[in-house]
């Protein structure tokens, strides 16, 4: 893992400001200023009202140029089809910078809102999320990197042999695909959950993984209560609270102590944590 720790923002707004381009982009660019590896967008189906996260992302990616964008999904009752392809497209238009953090509504009153189903209780959701980010990571795959041809003169525009069905059929999902955008410029953009699906995982305990293990902490929390945490295998911290103080106290701090770094070294999310582009399963 490295001595370094990664950081991230949850960013929050209420009120007016919570509907406003600017002030979402005054979130992130401070975000960036503070070299933070990614910044998390919260959605849900009820309670407060608010922006859609996902859209939010894809319109403040084109202000910013190292930071991650982490928007929230909620899977329980939206269409994985449908989310590969935003988070594909929010990948190409930040550059290589997205992910998504997925997340479940078992309150009743959330499937009120669709009228379609029924929910069961959250272990079986998460079940279903779990194939939920294995259908996104072969809808992103179902696209090989060369696919493309852009050939003019012959009118051909992609290669028919580097375009796979997914084939995907389990208790909750039959997809076919396959995706009708490009693999993303990571080849999978980034999964984040509280639960052990994805890349990421935001918990208050590390077991037994090889996901980036991330923990929820306020930023009064010490800095030395964080460096003993990164020592039992924390991969980095999602803090809450003044982003000011944040970027501008808790990350000169960090970097003066060498556990931070000074400056973005790659252009991409994956970079940001040190993972490897993932090769294509079906190519």
């Amino acid at each position: 893992m490295g001595t370094r720790l990664h950081l991230a923002a949850a960013l929050h707004a209420t009120g007016e400001e919570a509907f406003t381009a600017r002030h979402w982009a005054e979130l992130v660019r401070e975000a960036e200023l503070g070299t933070l590896d990614f910044v998390t967008f919260g959605d849900s189906l009820g309670g407060q009202p608010g922006l859609d996260a996902v859209l939010t992302a894809a319109r403040i990616a084109p202000l910013t140029t190292r930071v991650g964008l982490v928007p929230t999904a909620v899977v329980t009752h939206t269409e994985p089809f449908h989310l590969s392809k935003a988070i594909a497209t929010l990948d190409y238009v930040s550059g290589g910078r997205a992910g998504v953090q997925l997340a479940v509504a078992p309150d009743p009153a959330d499937a009120r809102h669709f009228g379609r189903r029924s929910v069961g209780a959250e272990p079986e959701l998460w079940e279903e999320a779990a194939d939920y980010a294995e259908v996104l990571r072969r809808l992103w795959d179902s696209w090989e990197d060369d696919a493309e041809i852009r050939d003019e003169a012959t009118g051909r525009f992609i290669d028919r042999e580097k375009l796979h069905y997914i084939d995907f059929e389990g208790r909750w999902f039959k997809v076919r695909g396959p995706s009708i955008t490009p693999r993303p410029p990571q080849g999978h953009p980034l999964i984040a959950a509280s639960h052990p699906l994805g890349d990421i995982v935001f918990a208050d305990e590390v077991s037994a993984t090889d996901r980036l293990v991330f923990r929820d902490v306020d930023v009064s929390t010490p800095i030395e209560q964080l460096v003993a945490w990164h020592s039992e295998g924390f991969a980095g911290f999602r803090l809450h609270g003044d982003l000011q103080r944040i970027t501008r106290e808790l990350v000169p701090e960090l970097r003066r102590s060498g556990l931070f770094r000074t400056e973005y070294e790659h252009r991409t999310l994956r970079g940001h944590l040190g993972l490897a582009r993932p090769a294509n399963q079906f190519a």
